[in-house]
């Protein structure tokens, strides 16, 4: 896994490169320490996933993943944050983000997010996923009718798609064949208005309380 790492203090990112080539297969191809950098480098050195802090000088983490997810849409963000408030989790998942880890962290979380990233999948710390889902709860449900309106099948895809797991996965535990998967993953997107399969996953998450 080829990931860049943006963080605009010098020893911050030294002790992440040598924590993450610790991991078995991960390469910090790149290092940047802001915005406009890790824009730069993500366009060089073409990582599969980007850690990227939101508090640095001149623009935000947030302007930064406006911009890689216009110009560098097959890399998947991770942001890194000493914040750990559901509007801060709530706007970078809404942004494009796919994980989410407090600078607190323990090592092992950062590996399981990372990994989670590469695959498609959103990992968030334990301290910010419990308030964040509350939070999202509140919200009001994507689609006419939230998840009530959906097909019995088609909620309990979506029940799977919150959950993390693959097509693949969903296709075997629901002994169904994975066309059939695809073809209610692409019904499920056109329900709930989602454009892609991050916005998928976001709005499983969402509706996770009501599957």
């Amino acid at each position: 896994m080829r990931v860049l790492i943006c963080d605009d203090h010098t020893l911050i990112r030294a002790g992440l490169r040598r924590l993450v080539e610790s991991f078995d297969g991960i390469e910090v191809v790149a290092e940047a320490a802001s915005a406009d950098e890790v824009v730069i480098r993500a366009r060089q050195s073409l990582p599969e996933v980007i850690l990227l802090d939101l508090s640095m000088p001149g623009r935000n983490g947030f302007e930064a993943l406006d911009e890689l997810r216009r110009t560098c849409p097959e890399s998947a963000v991770v942001i890194m944050s000493m914040h750990d408030d559901a509007s801060h989790v709530s706007e970078a998942l809404a942004r494009g983000a796919i994980g989410f880890v407090v600078k607190e962290a323990a090592p092992g979380e950062l590996e399981i997010a990372l990994r989670a990233a590469v695959v498609g999948r959103t990992f968030l710390s334990p301290q910010v996923s419990a308030p964040q889902l509350n939070a999202n709860r509140a919200q009001p449900q994507a689609g006419a009718g939230g998840a009530y309106a959906l097909p019995p099948r088609q909620r309990e895809i979506l029940a799977a798609i919150g959950a993390g797991q693959s097509t693949k996965q969903i296709a075997a535990d629901l002994g169904i064949s994975v066309k059939t998967v695809e073809t209610h993953r692409a019904r499920l997107m056109e329900a709930l208005g989602c454009r892609n399969a991050v916005e998928l996953l976001r709005t499983a998450l969402l509706m996770r309380g009501d599957l």
